[in-house]
């Protein structure tokens, strides 16, 4: 056989298996919404609460679609933190024109991030009516 030949099938099949690898990663991605219903689940499984207020409830665009806000403000540990939660697919569970500024609320957060945390999850809401 000539190695030519032999040579540019090599490469061929090469660069064959790398595209095929490369498009099955990328279907093997997440999502940013699975990326974000699974932080969630796993605050919402292993997060410590807290007392919080809301300070604001709002509808905003998100590059293309639209996307509601719950914006709140928490205390852990002397240290006090003031997050968002996209609250947008979660709509069944809460009503976001109940939301009022000032309104009580329990937040869900990590106790190895303290920044990282939660007011509403898909098995719990610690939004007060």
């Amino acid at each position: 056989m000539n190695p030519v030949l032999y040579y540019s099938l090599s490469i061929a099949g090469g660069a064959t298996l790398a595209i095929s690898g490369a498009i099955w990663a990328r279907k093997r991605r997440k999502t940013a919404d699975q990326i974000e219903q699974e932080r969630r689940m796993r605050i919402n499984s292993s997060g410590r609460i807290t007392d919080g207020t809301v300070l604001d409830a709002h509808e905003t665009t998100n590059g293309k679609r639209p996307a509601q806000l719950v914006v709140y403000r928490y205390a852990v540990g002397g240290v006090s933190y003031e997050a968002s939660q996209d609250v947008t697919y979660l709509r069944q569970f809460i009503d976001l024109h109940a939301c009022r500024i000032g309104l009580p609320t329990s937040v869900k957060y990590d106790p190895q991030n303290p920044g990282n945390s939660i007011v509403i999850a898909e098995g719990w809401s610690g939004l007060r009516r």
